[in-house]
Parts: C-alpha cells; structure tokens; sequence
C-alpha cells in the first residue's frame, strides 16, 4: 500500500494548493482533516486538492472533504478538486458528492474557479 502524503504549495491569491497521494482512508484520513484544519486556522479557505496521484479513498476519506467544503464556502471560499483518478472520481460519484464539488482537469483551470 502506498504511503498516504500531503505535499502543500501556496499559489497567487490566497489560494493552497495541496497534492495528495496514497490511500485515504480510516487510517490516514485524520492526517488530511488536520491538514485542512490547520489552513482553516491560518484563515486559509481556497484550496485546490490535487487527487491525480490518490489511489483510493474512502468513505471516511470522502469525509473530510465534505466536512470542509462547508467551512470553506461559509468564509468565500471553496474545496477544488483536480484530476481524480478514475476509481477515485467513482467513489465522489457514488455518495453523491459530484453535484457538491468542482472537479477541474488541471491547476490553471482550478485557479479559474477562485477568480470573479
């Protein structure tokens, strides 16, 4: 199983970017809501997850996501996803979550979402 990572960058704009790989699920995915928190508490709330290198996710991985988006979007920001992979993008698809999130192909087209 591949080691669960977070690699963070900050982009123009207020905007972190996070890359993430592995497996996220309910033995790691408590590493990703501490992650999230800690930008939270650095008032950091347009993020740009980068999911092309996650093998798979969980429930309880999707769970972060859904637990953030709401706090993002409250303090005018937002939770982009880019380029999940085919079984990862499933499992958004299967709870649901592909009506709540935005899934953009690359980087550039996730900064797009943060600008207007």
């Amino acid at each position: 199983m591949p080691e669960f990572q977070i690699k963070q960058q900050k982009l123009q704009g207020g905007v972190v970017f996070l890359a993430v790989g592995g497996f996220l699920d309910a033995h790691t995915f408590e590493q990703m809501e501490k992650k999230i928190n800690d930008l939270f508490e650095e008032n950091s709330y347009r993020l740009i997850v980068d999911l092309s290198k996650l093998d798979y996710i969980s429930s309880a991985g999707a769970g972060v996501f859904i637990g953030a988006i709401g706090t993002a979007q409250e303090n005018d920001g937002n939770i982009v996803l880019v380029n999940p992979s085919p079984n990862v993008k499933e499992v958004f698809d299967l709870l649901g979550l592909s009506q709540i999130f935005v899934f953009a192909s690359d980087v550039n087209s996730a900064l797009q979402q943060f600008s207007g």
